[in-house]
């Protein structure tokens, strides 16, 4: 819990924004999202600390809207039509 607090003071120290996540029952997850990258780091029970950058490239601007479709294609579990709510539509 020490190394999760001390890095949560050393965001706001820098100023950077983040929110928190509990995915796993054994780790709290930090999440951080600067220009360009975004920071999953993962504070374990144990005391491991477990950290994943993603970059994005140069080119990683895409202006072509349909690959928003292709996206929720790929990675979306569609809901059946019978089971949609107003709020899901």
């Amino acid at each position: 819990m020490d190394k999760l607090l001390s890095f949560l003071c050393k965001l706001q120290d820098h100023r950077l924004h983040y929110t928190l996540e509990h995915n796993r029952g054994e780790a709290i997850m930090v999440l951080i999202a600067v220009p360009g990258q975004r920071w999953e780091v993962e504070f374990f029970a144990d005391g491991h600390v477990e950290i994943e950058r993603f970059v994005s490239t140069k080119d990683g601007v895409v202006t072509d809207a349909r690959l928003l479709d292709t996206l929720l294609r790929e990675f979306g579990e569609p809901v059946s039509s019978e089971t949609k709510t107003e709020d899901n539509r």
